[in-house]
């Protein structure tokens, strides 16, 4: 249903200059604040077979001008609003928990203690409520950039979620751990390689690889979003109408809804991107479908209604 232009060999289309903008924001962890705001409590609602809780690893700071407006700064500015602050804005980092009888399923495990100070706190927020980590049972993973997977394995060596068995696409998995990625990439993006090749590693007797457009798990089907990494996909939530877990195939929903054709720096084909974002609010706008966004205002929970073109943001939540 989704294209994409990348397999397993390919190389991360990145603009060197608007890249290591992004980078320094995203990576420059010691001038950060550790307290930007309090950690969001557990959201809970239901959906089909699942009863789902949206869980907080905490916030990130990243640089306005990570969004390419094509020369309209200030109208991203405007767009974020409240989530400004100075040449920064706030985004929040919240995977989903999914529980349906024995089943506990966590989508995606945050950034873990090694990407910015005010993220990482999956944990915490699994406390609060009420879960322990040896209680899940399966990971699936949206992609693996660090805010997503560098909390599956722990400082020492081992996972995290103990009792889980992990799932991630297979063209994502193939991209990550390619032996000669590292080459391909700019050198700006070695640590971030290397970091991801060590979660993963540890992970290689234990991940099971899917397709787009496989049923990943009973009422959880995945959806080829690719463009933000090689491999992304979203996951629909059967049940209803259904719910799209968008992952970051949409990083900001005042932004992106009507702005759908505007550049995310850290996506790795744009072109890519934004045919599958244009592709997925279509499909949601069309279906009726609940959106999901993993950056986007806590807890994160919208519909997309087609307007001029665009679309236009509806919180749910």
């Amino acid at each position: 249903m989704f294209p994409t232009s990348f397999n397993s060999n390919s190389t991360i289309r990145l603009d060197r200059r608007k890249f290591m903008a992004a980078a320094a924001g995203l990576i420059a962890a010691g001038v950060l604040p550790k307290n930007v705001m309090a950690l969001a409590g557990p959201y809970m609602f239901k959906q089909g077979a699942y009863d789902v809780t949206v869980v907080s690893d905490g916030t990130l700071l990243l640089p306005t001008s990570i969004i390419d407006s094509g020369g309209k700064p200030e109208e991203v500015v405007k767009l974020l609003g409240a989530m400004v602050q100075g040449d920064k804005a706030q985004f929040e980092a919240s995977p989903l928990l999914l529980k349906s009888g024995s089943e506990m399923i966590l989508m995606d495990t945050g950034a873990g203690g090694g990407f910015q100070p005010t993220a990482g706190k999956i944990l915490e927020s699994l406390k609060s409520a009420g879960v322990d980590p040896s209680a899940i049972t399966k990971v699936i993973f949206t992609h693996a950039h660090p805010d997503h997977c560098w909390g599956t394995i722990g400082k020492d060596g081992k996972p995290v979620f103990a009792n889980a068995s992990f799932h991630m696409g297979e063209t994502e998995w193939n991209f990550w751990t390619a032996a000669d990625l590292g080459s391909k990439m700019p050198k700006e993006m070695q640590g971030m390689v290397t970091g991801t090749q060590t979660q993963l590693g540890a992970l290689k007797d234990q991940i099971m690889l899917f397709k787009t457009g496989a049923e990943v798990l009973p009422g959880i089907m995945a959806l080829d979003t690719s463009g933000h990494t090689p491999g992304h996909v979203s996951f629909e939530l059967a049940g209803g109408d259904g719910m799209i877990v968008t992952g970051d195939a949409i990083t900001n929903p005042m932004v992106f809804f009507a702005h759908p054709d505007w550049k995310f720096n850290f996506d790795a084909d744009h072109n890519t991107a934004i045919a599958n974002r244009k592709k997925l609010l279509d499909m949601a706008s069309a279906g009726k479908k609940k959106l999901l966004g993993y950056h986007w205002p806590y807890p994160g929970i919208g519909m997309a209604e087609k307007k001029d073109g665009a679309y236009v943001y509806v919180p749910q939540a």
